[in-house]
C-alpha cells in the first residue's frame, strides 16, 4: 500500500493521478444529477483545453530547459490579430503568417538570450511588452472583426458532440509533440539541457541550439493557439487574449513540469491542462461559485510545491533508511 502511494505521487504519474482525483471528486459532488458527465460539460472542457492547452505546451517546453517564456501571452494576441487581418480570403495564409510571427519571435528571443547570456525572464518580459505594443499599433487599439464566419463556425463545429475542430487540432499538436519528444533525440536533448546545462555542454551537446529551438517551438505553439481562438471567435483584440499566462503556467506545473527544469512531458502538460479545465467546467456545471476554481487550483499548486520540495524528499528518504535499519536491528536481536 505504501509503495502504491509513493508510486502515485511520482512526478511522472502525478498529473494523471490529480486529473483522475478531480474527476472523482466532482463526480461525487454532482450527486447523481448528471450535469458533470453531460456532453455539454465535456464539450466545454475540450473547448477550454483548446484555448489554454497550446499556450501551456509552449510555456512548459521553455520551463523544461530551465527558462521561462513570458512572451507567450503577447504572441497569442499578436498572432491572432495577424491571422484575422490577413486570412479573410485565405484562412491558411493567416495561419501561416500568425505561426511564423510566433516562430520569429521565439528565435529572436532565444538568440538574444544565448548570445548575450541573459536571463529569459528579462528578455521575454521585454518581448511580451514589445509584442503587445506591436499588436496595439497594428490594430490601432481596436477590436478587429473576422468576416469569414464559415471558418469561425467550422472551427467550433462539434465532432461527436465531444470535440470541435479547434480542440481536435490542439490534441493533434500535443500528440505530435509527444512523439517528437519520445522517439527523436530532441526529447533527451531538451531534458539534458534543463537538468544540467554545464554537464550537457561538456558532453558535446549544443545547448544554445536546443534553447533557441525550444523558444521557436514555444512561440509557434502559442501563436497557433491565438490564431485558432481568434478565428473561432470571429474577432481579434489587442487585450482580449492577454490573460493566458497565469492559467498556462498553472497547467504546466500541475502537469508535472518542474520549475527547476529537466522534468516533464507533453502528455503530462496535457493532463495538467485537462485537470484545470475539468475543474473550471465541472464546478460551473454543478453550480459552484467561479472563485472556488481559483482556490482549488491554488491549493493543488501548494500541495505540488510541498511534494517537490528538496528537503521533504531528503527527509522521506532518511526516514525510510532509518526505518529499514531499525527493522534489520530488530531482526538481528530476534535471531539466535
Amino acid at each position: 500500500m505504501k509503495r502504491a502511494a509513493i508510486f502515485l505521487l511520482a512526478p511522472t504519474v502525478r498529473p494523471f493521478t490529480i486529473m483522475a482525483g478531480a474527476i472523482l471528486v466532482l463526480a461525487l459532488m454532482d450527486r447523481g444529477t448528471g450535469y458533470f458527465f453531460s456532453l455539454g460539460t465535456i464539450f466545454s472542457v475540450m473547448q477550454l483545453f483548446a484555448t489554454i492547452g497550446l499556450v501551456a505546451l509552449g510555456l512548459g517546453l521553455s520551463i523544461l530547459v530551465r527558462e521561462f517564456d513570458l512572451s507567450v501571452a503577447g504572441i497569442v494576441g499578436l498572432a491572432g490579430c495577424i491571422a484575422v487581418m490577413t486570412g479573410v480570403s485565405n484562412p491558411w495564409l493567416g495561419v501561416l503568417l500568425g505561426v511564423c510571427a510566433g516562430v520569429v519571435s521565439g528565435l529572436l528571443q532565444g538568440l538574444i538570450m544565448t548570445r548575450l547570456n541573459l536571463s529569459s525572464v528579462g528578455v521575454t518580459l521585454g518581448g511580451l511588452l514589445t509584442l503587445q505594443g506591436i499588436t496595439y499599433v497594428l490594430t490601432e487599439n481596436k477590436t478587429i472583426g473576422y468576416p469569414n464566419m464559415a471558418v469561425a463556425l467550422g472551427l467550433n463545429e462539434p465532432i461527436a458532440n465531444l470535440l470541435s475542430v479547434r480542440s481536435a487540432a490542439a490534441l493533434a499538436v500535443f500528440v505530435l509533440a509527444a512523439l517528437v519528444m519520445t522517439y527523436t533525440h530532441i526529447g533527451p536533448d531538451v531534458i539534458a539541457t534543463g537538468s544540467d546545462r554545464r554537464a550537457s555542454r561538456i558532453a558535446g551537446l549544443n545547448t544554445e541550439r536546443v534553447i533557441i529551438g525550444v523558444f521557436a517551438a514555444s512561440g509557434a505553439s502559442a501563436a497557433l493557439a491565438g490564431v485558432l481562438l481568434s478565428y473561432s471567435l470571429g474577432a481579434a483584440s489587442p487585450i482580449a487574449l492577454a490573460d493566458m499566462l497565469a492559467p498556462a503556467a498553472a497547467a504546466a506545473i500541475v502537469g508535472g513540469v518542474s520549475v527547476v527544469g529537466g522534468r516533464g512531458s507533453p502528455m503530462g502538460i496535457a493532463a495538467g491542462v485537462l485537470t484545470l479545465c475539468i475543474l473550471r467546467s465541472g464546478l460551473s456545471a454543478i453550480g459552484v461559485e467561479p472563485h472556488v476554481h481559483d482556490l482549488v487550483t491554488g491549493g493543488i499548486l501548494a500541495v505540488i510545491a510541498i511534494l517537490d520540495a528538496p528537503d521533504l524528499a531528503r527527509r522521506v528518504t532518511a526516514w525510510r533508511l532509518d526505518r529499514a535499519e531499525r527493522q534489520e536491528q530488530a531482526l538481528a536481536r530476534k535471531s539466535p
